[in-house]
Formats: C-alpha cells, structure tokens, sequence
C-alpha cells in the first residue's frame, strides 16, 4: 500500500512538474547547431513590431515585388536565424522575395513564447509584408517542424499563392504521446496547435515535404496532412532524411518545381 501511494505521488508532482515546466520542454530558443555558414544572399536586418508590443528581429531580401512572389519562412522550436542559413542560400537562386522572423523569446527577441504568441508573431509579420505592397495573392507561408503550426493556422481560408509545409505533425498532442505515452497530454497541454483541423481550411496549393527517419516528428503525420490536404497538393517524401531534412539538389528542385507551378 504504501508503494502503491508513493507511486501515485511521485506520478502526481510529475505531472505538476510538466503543467508548469511544459513550454520550456517545448521552445527551445537557446539551443544552437549552427554549423558555420555565411550567407551568400543579400539580406535587410528587420524590425517587426507586434500587435502586443514586442521587436522581432526579420531578415528580408527583396529582389523584385512586382514580378516575384514573396514567401514568409517560419522556423521551427529550436535555434536562430543562422540555424537556416543553408537554406536561405537556396533561395537566391529562385525567383522569390523572402522573410525569415525570429519568434518573441527567439534570436534576442523579449517575450516568452506561446502558441497564441507564435500566432501573433506571424501574423504581424504578414501584416508587415502588406504594408510593403505584397498582396495576399502573390504570398507563399513557409512553416518548418512547430511553424507548421503557424502557417496552417495562419493560411486558413485565405488566398495565397501557395504553402510548403516541412516535417508537419497533425497536432501537438499528438506528437507530445509519442514523447509520453504514459501521460494526459490531451489535458495537460497548453499549445496544441491543431494542423490536422485546419489543414481542411486551406485551399491553396500545399507542398508537403518529409522523411521516414525523422525521430521527432513521426513521418506518419506528414503522410496523414497530405492525406487530408486540398487539392492542389504535391508532397516530396524520402526514405532516408531525419527531421532536418537534407536540402540537396533533389530537395530544392522540388521546391523550384513547386515555387513554378504558381506562376
């Protein structure tokens, strides 16, 4: 009996631990695998002011807005803008105008960060982007692991020209079981960031890109947001990418396919 009481205990201060702990095991702002690399595109040092108040800091090229698409790129829960370099550098070589934002608690930003916080930041940086004449027909939202959460949420029943999802999950909750089963995640959680509910309200072309090693975000998830996406959808999923997919010549001539298709 008293074991079995310890036991109920141990698992009742865990739980109390996680409720109160749980964005810190979800955000992770401090962590850094930057492997070094300099970027060769030509980027503008931004400052996006928040509905609430807060500076995030934005890199933003600009190579034409008339003729080019703009794509907004939401990172993911880990890192700084730098972590993203090797892709940006892609990115000079298509024909696209891009914004990269650091979420609030991210890359210096103050705040703490939150799903609704996350909301407000991309959506302030879209705003941002209008400001700067882009038009919402000529707008691409890039979310990558945890900003696939911000881009379904944020293109729901809107018109832009396309949406690239990589390494999504259907939800957090779902994607917090695989972490801990033995867990009420369901009830516990804060940030549950629904993508499998609102991925039905989005009816721009969508590109969902995946690997099957990928140890965080199962690659289940991104073949069921595939699954119950609207046409137009195109997806790239490969046998051997981890969640950081591997931005190899294969990788990026999917998306300069896709970025064409939208044209």
């Amino acid at each position: 009996m008293q074991i079995f009481l310890i036991t109920c205990l141990s698992y009742f201060f865990i739980l109390v631990f996680l409720y109160f702990y749980q964005r810190n095991l979800l955000y992770h702002p401090n962590e850094n695998n930057y492997s070094g690399d300099e970027i060769s595109v030509n980027i503008k040092k931004v400052k996006i002011k928040t509905t609430d108040n807060i500076e995030l800091l934005g890199w933003y090229h600009e190579k034409n807005l008339i003729d080019y698409k703009t794509l907004i790129y939401f990172h993911g829960n880990a890192g700084s803008l730098e972590n993203r370099i090797h892709k940006l550098n892609h990115f000079k070589d298509m024909d696209i105008n891009f914004l990269i934002i650091a979420w609030r608690g991210f890359s210096g930003n103050n705040g703490k960060p939150s799903e609704r916080g996350l909301y407000v930041d991309g959506k302030s940086a879209i705003d941002w982007l209008f400001k700067k004449g882009v038009e919402e027909k000529n707008l691409i939202v890039y979310g990558e692991s945890l900003g696939t959460g911000v881009a379904t949420h944020l293109a729901q029943n809107k018109n832009y020209a396309g949406v690239i999802l990589e390494t999504p999950f259907t939800s957090m909750i779902d994607a917090a079981k695989t972490f801990y089963p033995y867990i009420p995640v369901k009830l516990l959680l804060k940030d549950k960031f629904e993508n499998h509910k609102k991925i039905k309200n989005i009816n721009s072309p969508i590109l969902v890109i995946h690997g099957e090693k990928d140890q965080i975000v199962p690659f289940s998830m991104g073949e069921k947001i595939f699954e119950i996406a609207n046409e137009p959808k195109y997806s790239y999923f490969t046998k051997y990418d981890n969640h950081m997919m591997e931005y190899d010549e294969k990788l990026v001539l999917v998306l300069k396919s896709f970025l064409r298709s939208l044209n």
